[in-house]
């Protein structure tokens, strides 16, 4: 089910927003953002067509760190890499052998995760609704007001220790659930896990950095 790259995708793909939220999921985010630069955990994530057909359940582990780097790694049952160093977004799958990436001013602009490591971003770019309680968290909803949104809204579900469920719905009408787990708070994250340079062999598609060579000095 290649479909959930465009999920993880997604996570990173946001334009101007604007608006405030006060109540007890805005509360909830608060605490859980104070003093956060970086963060790291595990997801579960399940896409739902527009026709109510759950599909299958993908897993694995994410990083983001202040102001602008993540990395999302899908390890079951397929594998796939999603890696924002800064300036660009690289997405690569194992299966196909192909690498995409795009400049990251363009792939994304503040995403509802990396906003977590700065909360200034939140009222900024994005209208911010309490949407009550249910499931047994309290939850802020995240709606655009680009002209071309990516998503039709982003749902943030907080229990008493943060962030545990993001639900959003796509233009087409598909839902995704994510779950987190096991977060650690400003982890020491090695610099090399936002660097992706594309495996031998795999074909790159997109905006490829410029490679510049020094003169041989005699």
């Amino acid at each position: 089910m290649k479909r959930f790259r465009f999920a993880a995708v997604l996570l990173l793909l946001v334009s101007s927003f604007a608006g405030a939220a006060t109540g007890p999921a805005r509360t909830r985010l608060d605490a859980f953002a104070q003093g956060l630069h970086a963060l790291s955990g595990n997801f579960t994530q399940t896409l739902t067509d527009p026709n109510g057909k759950t599909g299958q359940t993908s897993n694995g582990t994410l990083v983001l760190e202040a102001p602008r780097q993540f990395r999302w790694d899908t390890l079951a049952p397929y594998k796939q890499t999603i890696v924002a160093d800064g300036s660009r977004v690289w997405l690569y799958d194992p299966d196909l052998e192909q690498v995409t990436v795009r400049r990251q001013d363009t792939e994304e602009s503040h995403s509802p995760l990396t906003v977590l490591t700065d909360l200034s971003q939140l009222d900024k770019e994005f209208h911010v609704v309490e949407q009550g309680e249910h499931d047994g968290l309290v939850w802020l909803r995240l709606t655009s007001a680009a002209k071309d949104p990516q998503f039709s809204y982003a749902d943030l579900g907080f229990d008493a220790n943060g962030l545990a469920r993001m639900q959003f719905k796509d233009q087409l009408g598909a839902t995704t659930d994510i779950r987190f787990s096991n977060w650690k708070r400003n982890p020491d994250i090695p610099p090399q896990d936002f660097n992706f340079t594309p495996p031998k062999g795999a074909d790159v598609i997109g905006d490829l950095p410029e490679i510049t060579t020094q003169p041989i000095k005699n």
